[in-house]
């Protein structure tokens, strides 16, 4: 069973195909690279997968269930997690309580009902300090759980929002352009930590990026999408020489360059 499937999705705006019959599966621990142009519609296939708009045909289903049209927070809760282009920490906050604060936020309901039970309360609270520090520690961040979100450089934030997904034990998860303005230090540490999520933890990845040196190289598959459809699939050696690709997004000099 794949951890995540797309059947025939489609979404229009304004008469415009964003996604027309897309489809594709993540297996259990893969790491799936989606890549294209601008305007190829990668982000819109993500704001589909978790629920953030919803697609006009097709189905999304994960882990064997079909999630299509379910609220965000509902497809949270069965193990989907996702990671944006900017970051979204609280500045004044220290990464520890930035950590904290995020797992209040999307567990409310349950944590509100418990309020009357202070011991509940009490060790609530310690479980979620602890799966921060876990999680901190996971990602190499546990040295700077003391330090304000202000104080990070915007590598060290980007490996937080990263602790911040793994915090809640996801079996999915979406990273929307997790190399962005990175230098080639930090793109190194997401190479060896994308590995890792996947490798120790089992977690299927989908990822979208433009930094196409890390898909190559990190993704077991990629799909390449153009002005809203699936374009070529496969692994990466195959996607490489692929001459559709080569056309419409890597560029002829892609093979000159040795990329």
């Amino acid at each position: 069973m794949s951890s995540l499937s797309l059947r025939n999705i489609s979404v229009s705006f304004g008469g415009v195909a964003a996604l027309s019959d897309v489809s594709l599966a993540v297996a259990p621990a893969e790491i799936r690279g989606i890549i294209g142009p601008n305007g190829a519609g990668k982000t819109t296939l993500i704001n589909v997968v978790c629920g953030l708009a919803r697609p006009d045909r097709g189905s999304v289903e994960l882990n064997g269930r079909t999630v299509t049209g379910m609220k965000p927070s509902a497809i949270a809760a069965l193990g989907l997690r996702r990671t944006f282009q900017t970051s979204s920490l609280f500045g004044g906050l220290t990464v520890l309580e930035n950590m904290v604060t995020g797992q209040h936020l999307s567990t409310r309901p349950r944590f509100l009902a418990t309020c009357l039970a202070a011991r509940a309360v009490r060790e609530e609270e310690r479980e979620t300090v602890e799966r921060s520090r876990r999680a901190l520690d996971f990602v190499g961040m546990a040295g700077f759980a003391d330090r304000l979100g202000r104080e990070l450089s915007f590598g060290q934030q980007r490996l937080v929002e990263i602790a911040r997904a793994l915090v809640g034990e996801p079996n999915t998860l979406l990273m929307d352009e997790p190399a962005v303005g990175l230098s080639l230090v930090r793109l190194a540490d997401v190479d060896r930590l994308l590995r890792r999520i996947r490798d120790e933890r089992g977690i299927a990845i989908l990822l979208v990026e433009h930094v196409i040196r890390l898909v190559m190289e990190v993704s077991d598959k990629i799909t390449v999408l153009s002005s809203g459809s699936v374009i070529a699939e496969g692994a990466p050696a195959e996607v490489r020489s692929d001459q559709g690709v080569i056309e419409a997004y890597l560029g002829k000099g892609y093979h000159a360059r040795g990329q």
